[in-house]
């Protein structure tokens, strides 16, 4: 994981989609991760999940995500949360969203 996601992080990427329920390390995890690196901390990370419970919202957030989406995502709501002006790169925190069910 280590050698894999400093090359990743190294790309300096805006924006991540991540699954909560990933194999070998999970969502929450990852974001605990990134989120020590220095390379992470302007990254927007949004957690992509069918965990839609309030307690796994809390959850995220408390991991290192600034939002927190519902699958099946709308489209149309994704694509306008990626266009919002500040969407990359925002501090973590400055944000919390969950999609609407």
């Amino acid at each position: 994981w280590r050698i894999r996601s400093r090359r990743r992080l190294a790309l300096q990427p805006d924006l991540a989609l991540v699954d909560l329920g990933l194999p070998g390390i999970d969502g929450y995890e990852l974001a605990r991760r990134v989120r020590q690196a220095p390379q992470g901390q302007h990254l927007t990370l949004i957690a992509l999940t069918g965990y839609g419970a309030p307690e796994q919202k809390a959850r995220a957030l408390a991991a290192g995500f600034d939002v927190h989406l519902v699958k099946p995502v709308d489209a149309p709501s994704l694509s306008a949360l990626l266009a919002q002006p500040g969407t990359a790169g925002r501090a973590r925190g400055a944000r919390a969203q969950s999609s609407p069910q």
